[in-house]
């Protein structure tokens, strides 16, 4: 693991730096939460994949490597950095999200309430001067954020998500402790979020590339990815393209309150993507998103206590239903363990093979199955 040195929680809780890292709070102000809230001169060369075996082999113009994200030839800059996997709010009052447009992959899952909160994993974050909304942690997030290797932001968490976050996560938080359980481990001090204000709290929190890689850096997370990571997705070619069998233009996940939707749009060969009855745009862009894969992926999901916060099960495996160029495929998903990619196959026991561009993952009750919509 790429997390800081380990040491007695007695420690950090009384000491500000540990080794030139962040540790706690700085003493100016203690936030709380509770529960609510190698390479050769050529011309081209044969990648030495650093991290795992994902482009073993092929030949990439120098200085070019294969993105985890979406499968495509992009800078080695940018496509063996660890990506930042972001909490996003998505009530009706905090939307459009800004930066949303610049995530490689998205997950959408039901928080309390029945509503939906993402979290968008960005690879090429550049130049990002606002990201967010920014909102609070759930336990499973994190164990999607792991499959990607991504180094997982938040603002604030429910008190389960806590443990976990004191583990072994690469975390970046905008609180430093919780009520009811103490300090917590990712918080590089108030100016990692910014507020605005044309929105009410807590639908105003931001970030930016710079602010978070300054966090990356105090807190000394690694921004390489893991040696042994080799991807999460299995993408076809550059000269190929997947479809399925089944038509599928129209599909809905049969979320209640946001009620989203993804429309197919043949022209462009992408998903684009729709909630509240109307486009799902990006603020800073005003441009609608797409999508070049989508998956549904049915966990189960069962309530934790009367506040409606739930467990989802992120490592049991599943139906999947995977959607890509109009078409579908209903298929298994499963883990080797919790921290390793979901993989989907077929009827057959192969593999899924996605096509290279953005994917969205919807995570839908094992239970609601009957209201997912294809057409």
């Amino acid at each position: 693991m790429k997390k800081k040195l380990a040491v007695l929680a007695a420690v950090l809780m009384a000491s500000a730096v540990v080794g030139g890292c962040a540790q706690k709070a700085p003493e100016t102000e203690t936030q709380t939460q509770t529960q609510t809230e190698t390479q050769t001169e050529t011309e081209t060369e044969t990648v030495a994949t650093e991290a795992g075996t994902f482009d073993q082999g092929e030949a990439l113009p120098k200085g070019k490597v294969r993105s985890y994200l979406t499968g495509k030839i992009v800078d080695k800059k940018i496509g063996r950095k660890r990506p930042y996997a972001i909490m996003l709010n998505n009530i009706y009052g905090a939307i459009p999200q800004a930066g949303i447009e610049r995530a490689d992959v998205v997950y959408e899952a039901p928080v309390e309430g029945a509503i939906t909160r993402l979290m968008g994993i960005f690879e090429d974050y550049d130049g990002m001067e606002k990201i967010g909304s920014v909102r609070s942690c759930r336990e499973y997030y994190v164990h999607f954020a792991k499959e990607f290797d991504a180094l997982y932001v938040h603002y604030g968490q429910a008190v389960y998500a806590c443990e976990i976050l004191n583990s072994n996560i690469d975390n970046i938080s905008g609180l430093s402790s919780q009520e009811g359980f103490g300090q917590l481990y990712g918080y590089a001090g108030e100016e990692t979020f910014y507020r605005t204000d044309d929105r009410p709290s807590p639908h105003n929190c931001y970030t930016s590339a710079d602010r978070l890689i300054e966090a990356t850096k105090k807190l000394c997370y690694s921004r390489e990815y893991d040696k042994d990571y080799d991807g999460h997705y299995q993408f076809a070619g550059d000269d190929q393209t997947v479809t399925f069998t089944d038509p599928a233009t129209h599909i809905e996940p049969g979320y209640e309150v946001n009620e989203p939707w993804f429309d197919y749009n043949a022209d462009e060969g992408v998903y684009y993507r729709y909630q509240y009855g109307d486009a799902q745009i990006d603020q800073l862009t005003g441009d609608q998103l797409k999508y070049d894969n989508v998956i549904f992926q049915l966990c189960e999901c069962y309530p934790l206590d009367d506040h409606g916060y739930l467990a989802i099960e992120a490592e049991k495996g599943g139906t999947a239903y995977v959607f890509t160029k109009g078409t579908y495929e209903k298929c298994t998903w499963t883990k080797d363990d919790i921290e390793s990619p979901a993989r989907y196959f077929d009827e057959d026991g192969n593999e899924i093979t996605i096509n290279q561009g953005k994917t969205w993952v919807c995570v839908v009750y094992d239970t609601k199955e009957d209201q997912i919509v294809i057409e």
